[in-house]
């Protein structure tokens, strides 16, 4: 990312939630009418146009030819993420914290999350436009939600946990969504073992790549393009597991995968007459927390 901007792929992430929203009633997967908000004016008269047969179509041709599979992956994992989250707390969860929040509006869009505390952390030139925006087009912010901003690559957790007085005996569902692309392998392992300290019953969802792209990128459709327009708008990606080993990885974190789905995976279940290629090398991982600090 670049200092002096919010992330653009945030903005993109807030589009494709937009584009989802305005579809009819009976065919869109979930409704997020804040992420309208984030948007450029280019964006939002974009959305706009997707109101109409025509204009959507056009619309998704043009970010499919820019982003081959982003936007029906992007899509679908947003309603897998929401479907585990509702998941977890449903098995008990008692706080929820967002890693690298970006536009991400669970906390008022999802009835399930109402009554319980929601932490975001994001980067602070995100997070300082996310809360500007709410503030100026809501008049306010949610009241079970605390905004903090942090650099994954530069500071601590532990210390901001400190600092904050977060509460570790809470069984927590931690989404850490579209983040793990873009970090170094020690802030990776620091994340983790974070998560680690948390209650019996903690959870975590999150996203990767399949980290064949990062070395082989003609391996998947659309990656040397991909990356190569990444890399253009100063958001170049890092980093990458292998699924063949995220659970023997987990593991060290006391942590158990639950479910480890790719884009061709989840795209199937959430919109499976929309064949697309595509975005195959992303992938979206539930890993929940088993045995308390005592148990291990």
């Amino acid at each position: 990312m670049r200092v002096d901007k919010a992330s653009r792929t945030a903005q993109y992430m807030a589009l494709f939630r937009a584009l989802e929203t305005v579809r009819s009633s009976g065919k869109r997967l979930f409704s997020d009418p804040y992420a309208v908000l984030f948007l450029d004016n280019g964006y939002k008269r974009a959305v706009r146009w997707a109101r109409f047969p025509f204009g959507r179509k056009f619309i998704q041709r043009k970010i499919h030819k820019r982003m081959p599979g982003g936007f029906s992956s992007g899509v679908a994992r947003t309603k897998y993420i929401d479907d585990l989250l509702h998941r977890s707390v449903r098995e008990g969860v008692q706080q929820v914290i967002i890693l690298g929040a970006g536009f991400d509006m669970r906390s008022l869009r999802l009835d399930f999350l109402q009554q319980l505390p929601v932490i975001e952390i994001d980067h602070p030139n995100t997070a300082k436009l996310k809360l500007g925006t709410l503030q100026s087009q809501l008049g306010r912010l949610p009241a079970n939600v605390r905004y903090y901003q942090l650099d994954l690559n530069e500071q601590s957790l532990d210390q901001l946990a400190v600092s904050r007085s977060l509460d570790f005996s809470l069984p927590t569902a931690f989404i850490w969504e579209g983040v793990t692309n873009y970090l170094t392998p020690q802030a990776i392992d620091q994340t983790f073992a974070f998560v680690q300290q948390f209650a019996k019953g903690s959870a975590i969802i999150f996203t990767y790549i399949d980290r064949l792209i990062l070395e082989d990128p003609a391996s998947f459709y659309g990656g040397d393009k991909l990356l190569n327009d990444l890399a253009e708008i100063g958001e170049p990606w890092t980093f990458g597991f292998d699924p063949e080993t995220l659970g023997e990885y987990l593991a060290r974190f006391d942590l158990t995968l639950v479910e480890d789905l790719s884009a061709i995976q989840y795209r199937d279940r959430y919109i499976p007459e929309w064949q697309e290629r595509g975005y195959e090398f992303y992938r979206t991982a539930y890993a929940v927390k088993l045995l308390g600090p005592l148990e291990g």
